[in-house]
């Protein structure tokens, strides 16, 4: 094991470097997920270990792009409406903020709540893992009723819009309608994952999975369509220093950040998951009456503390993915997967989980940085290009993306959901119901 640990710090550095800008292409570009670069690796790994680079270096490599992606990709879904698995939720609150001129804050507030979550994970990993070890088994017998319950709540939660001269009074009706389209995405789901043997990618960056059409159509194309509806321009984006209070800045790293590490410890959940309980702790303030609601001040105040959140999440569920492989010797990820194979199998001794948690504060650190630069300039790019031109060339994308990646049957996915993503703006209900495509299939594995 001293072998291991015992590699040049130069190896080290130029792994993390290495890894890190891995990330960032991984983020920046829809539909290129970080596993795609940890199989990559894994497969490359014999030729970079006969090249002189240690096996840890190539994990460390790994991790590294593991957590430069959940810095980044949240910049294609606010300003291309491209979600990726995890972070499907933040296209409507990201996109909405947008068009409000505070697209590059939302990327800000962002890189807050994955640097929030590092600080955070770091502090409080030993005594969560110990935590969750001593839990893991009660939890993973009850999973099915968790996740009813959290279903329950998201439904009777659903208040609906502030109607002018009737208050809520329709909150019952609106409590179907969330049910309704939990239950149509939630068979949508059902139907994709247990028919995705049909999938044949025609050109895939490694494996293709069917949440890709799923996710892109509900809540990727679906949005981009409503916003065509209203034929909206990109306008000048502010200042991008976050106005939003401290208060609800630490809230949303916390929720974040505790949800995403509950879910990196048990199977078939994934950090999405994670974001539907961060979100049911996102207080949603009452609106004044006399605005609209997407313009509303308490709307965009949510919004921002639900992208806070959501990066938490992700950020939160990579880094105790690796406290997962090192306490109970599982993986949760695609990333883990690899890790765990380039090491054969051995046992992360705390020396290991030390340096690799030296990688993950490096990554972060300059995943800060970039994010935040990304996000303050790349709305220069787009300034020039019209934006109902943009739209229908991200939808083109999107499509063109998920043929390629699960082929025909992919795309016929992609098309139905397309419209089940739009029922949440035409039934007035939050889109995070939508969120049943995932949900349901859970519920009746764990059932």
């Amino acid at each position: 094991m001293s072998m291991l640990i015992d590699v040049p710090i130069w190896a080290f550095l130029i792994s993390v470097v290495a890894g890190y800008l891995l990330g960032v292409i991984s983020g920046l570009v829809p539909g290129i997920h970080t596993n795609n670069f940890a199989l990559i690796l894994l497969a490359f790994s014999p030729l970079l270990f006969e090249n002189g680079l240690p096996v840890v270096c190539i994990a460390a490599m790994i991790l590294s792009n593991a957590i430069s992606h959940t810095f980044h990709d949240i910049i294609p879904s606010i300003f291309l409406g491209a979600p990726g698995e995890d972070t499907a939720l933040a296209v409507l609150p990201g996109h909405t903020l947008l068009l409000e001129g505070q697209g590059s804050q939302a990327v800000r507030l962002s890189a807050l709540g994955s640097a929030g979550s590092v600080v955070f994970s770091l502090f409080t990993v030993i005594p969560l893992s110990f935590l969750f070890v001593k839990s893991y088994s009660l939890i993973q017998e009850n999973m099915a009723y968790i996740l009813i319950f959290v279903v329950f709540v998201m439904v009777m939660t659903e208040k609906g819009g502030y109607l002018h001269g009737e208050g809520r009074q329709k909150s019952w009706k609106k409590r179907f309608y969330a049910l309704l389209l939990f239950g149509i995405s939630g068979l949508l789901g059902v139907f994709a994952f247990r028919m995705e043997y049909l999938s044949f990618p025609i050109i895939s960056w490694g494996q293709g999975s069917i949440l890709l059409p799923l996710l892109s159509g509900l809540f990727g194309a679906s949005q981009l369509i409503i916003s065509l509806f209203s034929d909206p321009v990109i306008p000048a984006q502010h200042d991008s220093k976050p106005d939003l209070e401290k208060r609800k800045i630490l809230r949303g790293v916390l929720t974040g950040s505790i949800f995403g590490s509950i879910v990196a410890w048990l199977p078939g959940i994934s950090s999405s998951i994670a974001t539907v309980f961060a979100r049911l702790f996102v207080k949603q303030e009452e609106k004044d009456p006399g605005h609209e609601y997407e313009t509303d001040k308490a709307f965009l105040s949510l919004s921002k503390e639900f992208i806070v959140s959501i990066s938490g999440v992700n950020t939160s569920n990579a880094i105790f993915g690796l406290m997962a492989l090192a306490f109970i010797g599982k993986t949760r990820s695609g990333a883990m997967v690899a890790i765990n194979d380039l090491l054969g199998g051995i046992t992360l001794e705390t020396s290991l989980v030390i340096l690799f948690l030296c990688a993950i504060l490096l990554t972060s650190l300059l995943s800060y940085f970039s994010t935040i630069y990304l996000g303050d300039n790349i709305h220069h790019v787009l300034e020039d290009i019209e934006y109902p031109k943009l739209c229908y060339g991200m939808i083109f994308f999107l499509a063109t993306m998920v043929l390629f990646s699960t082929g025909l049957f992919g795309l016929f996915i992609f098309v139905i959901a397309i419209p089940i993503g739009m029922l949440a703006t035409f039934l007035g209900v939050k889109k995070s119901h939508a969120m049943g495509v995932i949900l349901l299939p859970v519920i009746l594995h764990f059932i």
